[in-house]
């Protein structure tokens, strides 16, 4: 079978279609974009009672929410160690705090709203690539049960066989507390959710600008979509990495760097046993990194940082030989397997490498997740959606600094991206 340029995930559910109808003039909450930011948001406040319009360009969690890994991890980008000497203990302590509670958040809402998205409790494991690389688990493992009182298992070489079916690395690190999902079907979940909630749902509503008026004597949002206007109490930006020129003030903070996927046939069960005896979600120690797990019907999904371009039809395609490339040296096992489905996607990083939330010209926002946005973004959603609810706003990453990326990596711009994807591979190089 040929290469299917499209995204495996998609193949497995139908997402649901926007309302027909043409927008309300008022809302009180309008959120920009459906990825699971948004929809976590949708959902919570739709669920107190809240008139919310939520507002996609494309089709609902068309961005990097349905073309991830579906890996639901803790922690965060940073090595906690150097979080620590940048923020302090105290901040660091609720930001890895949040980091677990989003694992339990996503589950709370698998479970109370009965989304069938093969939500698992896996774990994860990354791999060494290197000796040094190894010699830090040790250190990282007893920080960070002193400091949160969380476990993680260090998997020596000798025993790494009972983890993953490669010779390739020098040890692994293991978190039990990850998971594993669907992330089509979570963000389809997530959209029904919110509807059966009572949010507006719009789809293909481009948001083209917004400017704060004045309206029946108080200040709002006007929102100018494809599909018309709406004006809004408060504005929730939650587009990550495909957030546009509508509100310049936030594109410029956004670094879009491309990701891709390959999905191979189905294998048989021995052989998948012997690539993933545990099914862990599996990454490796790079900062180019690759990242794998077997699919629930036992596919092997390889993504990473093939190219740091967004995508394109030329990038994908590239990247799906560079892709499969690193899958066989990983496991030559799978040298002689088919590989059937390749996409990619766009993700959010901040130039500090951090999630961030808070207002940028008086709207909330939250993005920056780095490859973390399954889990952090429905804690963050469902977060500030209580803030907006009027609830204390304890979250740990709103008010950190936020500074902005070079000229050239800020979205929109992606001349320099092949300079960023070249430091990093200086950095694996020399680490």
């Amino acid at each position: 079978m040929a290469i299917e340029e499209r995204n495996f995930w998609l193949e497995t559910v139908t997402i649901p279609a926007g309302e027909a109808r043409p927008l309300p003039e008022n809302v009180d909450v309008a959120v920009v974009g459906s990825g699971v930011t948004g929809l976590s948001a949708a959902r919570v406040l739709a669920k107190r009672g809240i008139e919310v319009a939520v507002l996609e360009a494309e089709t609902f969690g068309w961005g990097a929410s349905s073309r991830n890994g579906g890996m639901v991890l803790t922690g965060m980008k940073l090595p906690v160690p150097q979080l620590m000497a940048r923020y302090g203990r105290e901040p660091v302590h609720r930001m890895y705090a949040a980091s677990l509670a989003s694992i339990d958040c996503v589950a709370q809402v698998v479970r109370e709203e009965q989304i069938d998205c093969h939500f698992s409790r896996c774990g994860h494991l990354e791999v060494a690539c290197k000796q040094a690389h190894f010699e830090g688990y040790a250190e990282s493992a007893a920080l960070i049960a002193r400091e949160f009182h969380h476990d993680l298992h260090v998997i020596s070489k000798s025993e790494l066989r009972h983890e993953i079916g490669s010779d390739l690395y020098y040890g692994g690190l293991v978190d039990e507390k990850s998971a594993g999902l669907n992330p089509a079907r979570y963000v389809k979940g997530l959209a029904v959710a919110a509807m059966r909630a009572g949010a507006a749902m719009f789809d293909h509503a481009r948001v083209e600008r917004v400017r704060r008026e004045d309206q029946d004597g108080g200040r709002k949002f006007r929102l100018w979509t494809a599909k018309g206007s709406v004006w809004a109490r408060e504005v929730l930006l939650a587009s990550g990495a495909y957030t546009s020129n509508a509100t310049p003030a936030l594109q410029r903070k956004i670094i879009p760097i491309g990701s891709y996927i390959i999905v191979t046939e189905v294998l048989n069960p021995e052989l998948a046993r012997e690539l993933s005896p545990k099914n862990r979600m599996i990454y490796d120690s790079k900062h180019f990194l690759h990242y794998y797990r077997l699919t629930p019907d036992r596919r092997m999904l390889f993504g990473g940082r093939a190219a740091f371009f967004p995508e394109t039809q030329r990038t994908v395609r590239q990247s799906a030989d560079i892709l499969r490339r690193g899958m066989i040296r990983v496991y030559p096992q799978l040298r002689d397997c088919k590989v059937e489905f390749v996409w990619g996607g766009t993700l959010d990083f901040a130039f500090d490498v951090m999630p961030h939330t808070g207002r940028s010209d008086g709207m909330y926002y939250a993005l920056g997740y780095a490859g973390h946005g399954v889990a952090m973004g429905t804690y963050l959603g469902s977060k500030i959606a209580g803030v907006i609810l009027g609830e204390p706003n304890v979250i740990p990453f709103d008010g950190i600094r936020f500074p902005s990326p070079p000229i050239g990596l800020r979205s929109g711009n992606t001349w320099a991206l092949p300079l960023a994807g070249a430091y990093y591979k200086f950095l694996d190089w020399v680490s």
